[in-house]
């Protein structure tokens, strides 16, 4: 056998699709070789071109919180079987592998946290659990957390990453759209903030009830938003949607969302805005060594407005 003609090993690279790699990879947006310790350190955001890879719920809500602060609420509520679903498999063992891969036993966690000293009621949906989707279980923990939150005079953060409502619970999960609508109108007719937070992707049953129901609605940089999926969308019109028509960039031209806040920039946002919309002073934290950055010209302009337009209904 010619030395040429020999087999060579191929030189395997991995690429990124969950957590947990070491070593270099390749990016899947921009095909660039990273090490995974440069994409941790990171925030899980490319170095080379800024695309941001999912974060599992416990991540999120390390890079929002104060350490320490979050105390998870009302996990005693587990997901059920009541309707006895198969369709490749049972709706029960695909709960049992979502639990096993993801380390949770719902698709959100939520709880009291703090947020650069301001105490919030926070909810993480997490996207590893059965691609974030809303059942019953989703939707009840949702609204105990709002109706939390009006208990204790607290502000809600909701950051979602879901494919939309759980086809194994039917109707049941569908519900919950109007559950948690109707929790989060209370919450406004108390006067208590509700920042939604989209990160990619938001689709379904999330994005038409309580994701985009916010007084602010942040996005992460080209999030994938939407009710139905692009490719279902151009089947049922039989036409052809414009370039990134779903993407977060996009919908903030068209007035969607209302900003569109890096990942490394998020916590602090959250900071300012929670500062504005509840009336409390600045802190000062050790944690922030670097100066505030000021919130957007527009964004400021538009919540002048809404202090406004509140102050005159009030009269």
């Amino acid at each position: 056998m010619g030395l040429f003609s020999k087999n060579k090993p191929k030189i395997k690279v991995q690429t990124v699709k969950k957590d947990g790699y070491s070593g270099w990879i390749k990016c899947t947006h921009c095909h660039e070789i990273i090490h995974a310790n440069e994409l941790q350190e990171n925030l899980s955001c490319c170095p080379k071109c800024n695309y941001h890879y999912r974060l599992s719920g416990s991540q999120r809500i390390k890079l929002l919180s104060d350490q320490d602060s979050f105390e998870e609420l009302f996990t005693s509520l587990k997901p059920m079987d009541p309707l006895n679903f198969i369709d490749t498999e049972s709706y029960a063992n695909r709960l049992l592998k979502a639990a096993k891969t993801s380390c949770r036993d719902e698709a959100v966690i939520v709880g009291r946290a703090v947020i650069c000293e301001i105490p919030v009621a926070l909810g993480v949906l997490d996207f590893t659990f059965m691609v974030g989707s809303m059942g019953s279980v989703v939707g009840e923990r949702l609204t105990l957390l709002i109706e939390y939150a009006l208990d204790h005079e607290l502000p809600v953060v909701i950051v979602s990453a879901s494919g939309g409502a759980r086809m194994q619970e039917s109707a049941l999960s569908l519900m919950q759209m109007a559950k948690t609508s109707a929790a989060l109108a209370k919450l406004h007719e108390e006067g208590l903030a509700f920042i939604s937070v989209m990160t990619n992707p938001t689709l379904g049953g999330v994005t038409a009830s309580f994701a985009s129901l916010g007084d602010i609605i942040i996005a992460e940089p080209d999030a994938l938003i939407g009710f139905a999926g692009p490719r279902v969308v151009e089947q049922t019109m039989r036409k052809k949607l414009p370039p990134n028509a779903q993407c977060s960039e996009f919908l903030l031209e068209k007035g969607m969302i209302d900003c569109i806040v890096p990942r490394h920039q998020l916590k602090q946002t959250l900071s300012d805005l929670l500062t504005f919309l509840t009336h409390q002073k600045k802190p000062k934290s050790p944690l922030l060594e670097k100066p505030l950055k000021k919130i957007p010209q527009k964004l400021q302009d538009l919540l002048e407005l809404s202090a406004i337009a509140g102050q005159e209904l009030k009269r």
